[in-house]
């Protein structure tokens, strides 16, 4: 009997070929397949930012808030509170980010100062200390009719504020919008502020938590004051606001620095050089 025939084999550099070949097209399909899977795999959406700084957004009692961060946070999480008009001649607040500041802001317009107002910021304050981790002691920065908001909230929780920059602040609600002194006054904006404060008119002239009537519970505590504000400011006129505070907290022993610019109305507000707002706050916020 002969044995069965056996089919010739392959020649083992042949088999070496043939597996390079398979391994060689596997990989050229696993690579298309996971090149497609990329493609179709929608891109992490970009974190929002503000100035090439980070910015969260969210609310506090109903209302639009946020927090700018810094790079790197300074020691302690320092920050600085603009209580109106966020974004408007922002150089100072960029420069301090720069430095390692926080930046927050809370939606009030409308509520010009009043209680409800500050209860607000109440819960955007401790929101922010809880959430984020910031330190207890804020900046307040108001801008104009964020004077209000500044000074008011100061007066509310001294204990709470490290230092104030305001600018061109209004100090005093019957000059702005009221329109009781050398200002043009605003009368729709005035309407709002009886309403709010849930004042009559004569109960408003003779209202007495103004900013420039409501200085004492600040000095007690030595909060440091800083306003920058145009010499012929025909909005919210100097000399019932910004001139009037400086005169009584130096009464009281607080400590105030104006920056008053020669021949400039309301705005533009800020410095083109911010530098003297950063030192102020610089100095100011413990270390």
């Amino acid at each position: 009997m002969q044995p069965p025939t056996v089919p010739p084999q392959p020649k083992l550099h042949t088999l070496t070929r043939i597996g390079r070949y398979a391994a060689s097209s596997a990989l050229s399909v696993m690579t298309f397949f996971g090149a497609v899977a990329a493609a179709q795999t929608p891109a992490a959406p970009a974190k929002p930012e503000w100035n090439g700084y980070e910015i969260q957004n969210f609310q506090v009692a109903g209302r639009d808030a946020l927090v700018v961060q810094p790079k790197t946070a300074a020691p302690g999480k320092p920050w600085i509170w603009r209580t109106e008009f966020f974004g408007h001649e922002p150089q100072g607040d960029i420069a301090l980010l720069g430095k390692g500041f926080h930046v927050a802001y809370i939606d009030l317009q409308n509520l010009y100062g009043a209680p409800v107002g500050l209860d607000a910021m109440d819960q955007f304050h401790a929101h922010l200390t809880k959430e984020f981790g910031l330190a207890p002691k804020t900046v307040l920065e108001g801008f104009s009719r964020g004077g209000l908001f500044a000074f008011n909230w100061a007066a509310r929780h001294p204990e709470l504020v490290a230092a104030i920059y305001v600018d061109a602040p209004v100090c005093d609600f019957k000059s702005w919008p009221g329109g009781k002194g050398k200002g043009q006054g605003s009368p729709g904006d005035w309407q709002n502020v009886l309403k709010v404060y849930g004042l009559s008119e004569e109960q408003a002239l003779a209202y007495k938590l103004n900013p420039v009537d409501n200085l004492a519970p600040l000095a007690k505590a030595q909060i440091p004051i800083l306003s920058v504000c145009g010499e012929t400011d025909r909005v919210v006129p100097i000399d019932e606001n910004t001139r009037l505070v400086e005169t009584r907290y130096k009464a009281l022993g607080g400590e105030i620095v104006v920056i008053a610019k020669p021949n400039c109305d309301h705005h533009p507000h800020s410095l083109k050089d911010p530098a003297p707002i950063v030192e102020f706050v610089l100095k100011h916020t413990p270390k």
